[in-house]
C-alpha cells in the first residue's frame, strides 16, 4: 500500500474513532444518530427524560421530511397503520365554514414537492426511530448539568453523577436548550403573542367536519384551527389564539380547563366547536420563538433543531426542519475529516433556510388571524390561485431547497 493510501486509511480510522455525543433523543437527535452510525461514525445519545415520547401529540411529516425518511433512513413514511396520508390542503372561514380559495390535492402536492405528507402520532414516530437506532448508545434519564469545553475533548456531566467525553457535542435538546446558552450565551425566548391547545380525537366523532382526511386551516379574527388525519382512525388539531399582553409565567405550559377551550371559540363553525368539545382537555401552550442566530457552533458544540431555530408551529415544520438539519449535518461530517470545516458547511446549507422558515411561520399568524375586511378579502383572493401556493408555501416543503442530500 502506498504512503498516501496508508495516510488516507489512518485518517479514516481516526475519524471513525472520534466520538459524537448528542444531547436530546427527540426526532432530530435520533435521526442524526441513525445516519451517523450508518456512515460509520461512533455516536451516543443522552436524553434527560426516561420516556421522551409526547403523549397525546401528533407530528406532521411534510414532503421534505418523508423524502429523507424513505430515501436516507429507508423507513416507510406510510408506516402502515401508524400514519395517515394527508389527502390535500385547504383553507376555510372559521365562522361560516366556506372554503377559501382552491384546495390543493394530495396528487398536486406530491407532484410539486416530490413526496406525500403524512400525519403520525409523536409516540409512534419516536418509537420507530428509537428502535431503528437501538438500545446500544441510547442513555435515558440522563439530564445534562454541566459541559466543559476547554480545548481537549468536551466533558459532559449528568444529573446522576455520571460523565462522558466527546470530540463533538450536538445540542438537540429543544427550545429551552442548555447547550444553546453554551454556544451564544443567554438569550431570552420571545413570546409570539399566541397560545395554543392541541388534541386528538377519533375521526368517527368529527361528524360535522368536511374532508377530515385533508389538512385544513380554519381562519378567523385572532385565531385559527389546523387539523389533519393521524394514524389509522384519528384526527389531530392545533388550536391557536391571540393572547393579550405579555406572557408572565416562567412555565411555557399551563393547566387549562376544557370550558376555556370551548368558550374561546364560541360562535365559530359547528364543526370547529364539535372538534374542540370532543377532545380531552389539554394544557395551554405559550408559543415562543427565538431570534435567528449568526452561528450555531462554538468550540466543540453545534446546535440542531429547536435548539438552533425555535419557531412557532403555524407551518407544521418543527420536526421536518430538525430532520433536515440532521441529514445535512451527518453528510457534512462524513464528507470532511476536518469537523470544524464540516460544521461550517452545515451552517452554510442550513442556517438561511431555517431562518426563512422561522420568519414565515411567525408571519403566518398575521395572515390566518385577519378579521373580516379588505385585508382578509385580499388574502382570500390570493388563495384562489395555486400560483400563490407556489410563491408563498411550496419552497418550505421542497427538499431540493437545501440541495437534495446524496446517498
Amino acid at each position: 500500500m502506498s504512503v498516501s493510501r496508508l495516510a488516507r486509511a489512518a485518517l479514516r480510522r481516526d475519524r471513525r474513532a472520534r466520538r459524537v455525543t448528542i444531547i436530546g433523543a427527540g426526532i432530530g437527535g435520533l435521526t442524526l444518530a441513525i445516519e451517523l452510525r450508518r456512515q460509520g461514525i461512533e455516536v451516543e445519545v443522552f436524553e434527560a427524560t426516561t420516556d421522551p415520547r409526547e403523549r397525546g401529540a401528533a407530528v406532521v411529516l411534510p414532503a421534505n421530511a418523508t423524502r429523507i425518511l424513505s430515501e436516507r433512513l429507508h423507513l416507510d413514511p406510510g408506516l402502515g397503520e401508524a400514519s395517515a396520508r394527508i389527502e390535500g390542503l385547504s383553507w376555510r372561514d372559521g365562522h361560516t365554514g366556506v372554503s377559501i380559495g382552491r384546495a390543493l390535492s394530495a396528487e398536486a402536492y406530491a407532484a410539486r414537492c416530490g413526496a406525500s405528507a403524512y400525519g403520525i402520532h409523536h409516540g409512534d414516530l419516536h418509537t420507530l426511530l428509537a428502535e431503528t437506532f437501538g438500545d446500544d448508545g441510547l442513555h435515558l434519564g440522563q439530564r445534562l448539568v454541566k459541559v466543559t469545553d476547554a480545548g481537549g475533548p468536551a466533558v459532559l456531566e449528568f444529573s446522576g453523577g455520571g460523565s462522558t467525553e466527546a470530540d463533538l457535542v450536538i445540542g438537540a435538546d429543544g427550545g429551552r436548550s442548555m447547550l444553546r446558552e453554551a454556544v451564544v450565551g443567554y438569550d431570552d425566548a420571545q413570546f409570539s403573542g399566541c397560545v395554543a391547545w392541541h388534541g386528538i380525537v377519533p375521526r368517527s366523532q368529527a361528524t360535522l367536519l368536511p374532508h377530515p382526511s385533508r389538512m385544513q386551516v380554519w381562519m378567523g379574527a385572532d385565531g385559527h384551527l389546523m387539523h389533519h388525519p393521524v394514524g389509522a382512525d384519528d384526527l389531530a388539531f392545533l388550536l391557536v389564539r391571540r393572547h393579550p399582553g405579555p406572557w408572565t409565567p416562567d412555565a411555557w405550559v399551563q393547566p387549562a380547563d376544557h370550558d376555556e377551550h370551548v368558550h374561546a371559540y364560541a360562535g365559530w363553525h359547528p364543526a370547529v366547536v364539535q372538534l374542540i368539545s370532543e377532545a380531552p382537555c389539554s394544557d395551554r401552550l405559550a408559543l415562543f420563538h427565538r431570534p435567528p442566530l449568526s452561528t450555531w457552533t462554538h468550540g466543540r458544540i453545534t446546535l440542531l433543531g429547536d435548539a438552533a431555530h425555535l419557531a412557532v408551529p403555524h407551518h407544521g415544520q418543527g420536526a421536518a426542519q430538525a430532520i433536515e438539519d440532521a441529514i445535512v449535518l451527518a453528510d457534512c461530517l462524513a464528507a470532511d475529516d476536518d469537523w470544524r470545516r464540516a460544521r461550517r458547511a452545515y451552517e452554510v446549507r442550513r442556517r438561511d433556510r431555517a431562518r426563512r422558515v422561522q420568519i414565515a411561520s411567525l408571519a403566518a399568524a398575521d395572515v390566518f388571524h385577519l378579521p373580516d375586511g379588505p385585508r382578509a378579502e385580499a388574502r382570500n383572493k390570493r388563495l384562489k390561485s395555486l400560483d400563490a401556493y407556489e410563491r408563498h408555501l411550496a419552497w418550505i416543503h421542497d427538499l431540493d431547497a437545501i440541495g437534495h442530500p446524496g446517498p
